[in-house]
């Protein structure tokens, strides 16, 4: 994996721009510890930081292709899964290969067949591609987003980069956020709207789409959607189907030539992937590492709740010893979880969630000391519907997205000025009418069927993405590269299609994807419910964070104070306001202070006129 920046100016000579283009590449060092690189002409400026996976070599960017007086520029940041299979598609159209890299393989892809190379691909991308015959900037991402991209318009000139920071590095992109990125901000929470930068005229090339650049304007393209149609696989078909999908992205995701291993949390999705993983190493004779994440006092705080059932580290021995994986779990104290607070904040260059994308950086850190490349269950959740939002009343009929119905703490802690001036209930009325009319319903369907596509729909393009984000950023933070193989697009395309009832099959969430891994998993292992990722439930936690939002609310210059109610902040951080739930008065404080920090750090600019 890697972190890639470009700019393309038509008005400008850039061929002596390398002191900017230097600090756009260096904001993103951490994607890329490896080495960097840099190519400048008169129209484009390329630069790359690179982690080294496949091809230490022979996979150096920017990369570039020369035919007479054709020179096509590439830099890339990720992983194509089928490159092997397209080289030797390519090698028969004639094309010949100096490298054994995918980043040569995209780049002859794009020789071929132009802009249509993103429908040859398996992968998760992200790429920037200057044709200077043709004077056009392509940037490309993959399927479902896995891979980051930003851009900005300014004038004559494309800023784009993996980051946002790599933006905010070039001296035409400020950080300024208007009324509508404020909103996002609070209406939307760390689930920002896909596209959206956040920041005032910053765009994301949206998961499934390309857009092409020339001096005459630009194309946003949607290159892949979700297709809507019945059903017509037997149980058994639909098990084996899933089984063989996954059995084949799993041995395609292992292909590195650094060291793989595996997250795992004893529950069905990374359970499965270990199962799957570890076998293919056993037939190479080598041993698959795990790893899993724990807090201190786990033993004596855990709670029960809404998605958390059970404590995970008893199913990850289970599930360890059955593989036979060396298995590193890595605990956490509540002081490291504050210490490190504010690099997911950093990594994403936006407020997050808190502690448990604190408790991922952390963990990411570790793995970091024994290997380069992981496999993570993420992602199954939302494509096998395995949240209980799928089958509850309250959450199918809902006209908002159903992750921000126990959201309403934002309006509540704003000026009332600020809040009347966002409108936050309209404006996530809003986006949640434009995902609705993105959905291709099948006809014919009934009315629970129909919502419980919908729902699959918002889960799938709007809250993977952020789940996707998060562990980009909090692992590429720490130069680790995270395969997500549930993510495989034609094992999306195929669940898409698969009735609730039949997914959930044997009365219980993802009874599918549970009978897709029999014989590959202990029975208990298979039957545990779904429990979400471990979120630390330690009172010191609350106290430590209660500290710091008071001593932001004592600072006269912190520049939160222009957007909060500082008197109903201060009684949540006391423990007086009327918030009963110690993990909801928890997660305003997390996001405060890191809203607080972000504005400072970041020298946030806010332009609320009209």
């Amino acid at each position: 994996m890697c972190g890639i920046a470009g700019w393309v100016d038509w008005s400008k000579d850039l061929s002596e721009e390398r002191s900017v283009l230097t600090e756009m590449t260096r904001s993103i060092a951490h994607r890329g510890p490896d080495a960097e690189g840099f190519w400048l002409s008169k129209r484009a400026a390329f630069g790359h930081r690179r982690l080294i996976v496949i091809d230490p070599e022979g996979g150096k960017q920017p990369m570039l292709y020369r035919d007479g007086d054709q020179t096509i520029a590439l830099t890339y940041n990720g992983e194509l899964y089928n490159y092997r299979e397209l080289r030797k598609e390519l090698e028969g159209k004639g094309h010949r290969f100096e490298t054994n890299s995918d980043t040569e393989v995209l780049l002859h892809s794009y020789v071929e067949w132009r802009e249509d190379c993103v429908k040859h691909f398996n992968g998760i991308y992200a790429f920037g591609i200057w044709d200077e015959q043709r004077g056009q900037l392509m940037l490309g991402r993959d399927h479902l987003g896995v891979k980051p991209l930003f851009f900005a318009r300014r004038g004559s000139a494309i800023i784009f980069g993996s980051e946002i920071k790599v933006l905010l590095a070039h001296p035409l992109v400020e950080p300024v956020v208007d009324r509508e990125g404020l909103a996002d901000l609070f209406g939307m929470g760390a689930m920002r709207t896909p596209g959206q930068g956040v920041f005032k005229d910053v765009e994301e090339v949206k998961g499934g789409h390309y857009v092409t650049f020339t001096a005459e304007g630009s194309r946003n393209i949607r290159y892949w959607k979700l297709v809507s149609r019945k059903h017509t696989d037997d149980t058994e078909t639909t098990v084996r189907t899933i089984r063989s999908l996954l059995e084949d992205t799993v041995k395609r995701q292992l292909i590195a030539d650094k060291p793989v291993v595996c997250m795992l949390s004893g529950g069905l999705d990374s359970s499965g992937l270990t199962a799957l993983a570890g076998q293919n190493f056993l037939e190479q004779g080598k041993k698959l590492h795990t790893y899993s994440i724990d807090f201190a006092n786990n033993d004596r705080d855990f709670e029960e709740d809404f998605m958390r059932r059970d404590k995970d580290e008893p199913w990850v021995r289970r599930v360890s010893e059955h593989v036979g994986t060396e298995h590193h779990s890595v605990v956490f104290g509540p002081e490291k979880l504050i210490e490190h607070l504010l690099e997911p904040m950093r990594a994403r260059d936006l407020p997050s969630v808190g502690e448990i994308e604190t408790s991922l950086y952390l963990l990411f850190t570790e793995m970091k000391k024994d290997a380069t490349v992981a496999l993570s269950g993420e992602s199954a959740d939302e494509v096998f519907s395995g949240y209980p939002w799928f089958y509850q009343e309250q959450f199918l009929n809902a006209e908002i997205f159903p992750w921000l119905i126990n959201f309403g703490y934002t309006s509540g802690i704003l000026k009332t000025e600020i809040r009347d001036m966002l409108q936050l209930e309209a404006y996530r009325k809003r986006r949640f009418q434009e995902a609705v009319g993105e959905i291709p319903f099948l006809e014919g369907e009934a009315e629970l069927e129909r919502k419980q596509r919908q729902m699959s729909y918002l889960f799938i393009m709007g809250f993977l993405p952020y789940m996707l984000d998060r562990k980009d950023r909090a692992s590429m933070m720490t130069g680790f590269e995270v395969r997500v193989p549930f993510c495989d697009y034609r094992l999306v395309e195929y669940l898409w299609n698969v009735p609730f009832e039949l997914k959930s099959i044997d009365h219980i969430e993802k009874g599918i994807l549970r009978r897709a891994f029999e014989g590959i998993l202990p029975d208990d292992v298979r039957n545990r419910r779904k429990s979400a990722y471990p979120s630390t439930k330690d009172k010191a936690y609350f106290e430590l964070i209660s500290r710091w939002m008071l001593d932001i609310l004592d600072d006269p210059n912190a520049p939160i104070h222009a957007l909060i109610d500082a008197g109903k902040v201060r009684l949540i951080a006391e423990g007086k306001s009327t918030v009963e739930s110690g993990t909801d008065a928890r997660a305003i404080l997390d996001y405060l202070v890191q809203v607080n920090c972000w504005l400072k750090e970041y020298g946030v600019k806010l332009e609320l006129g009209s």
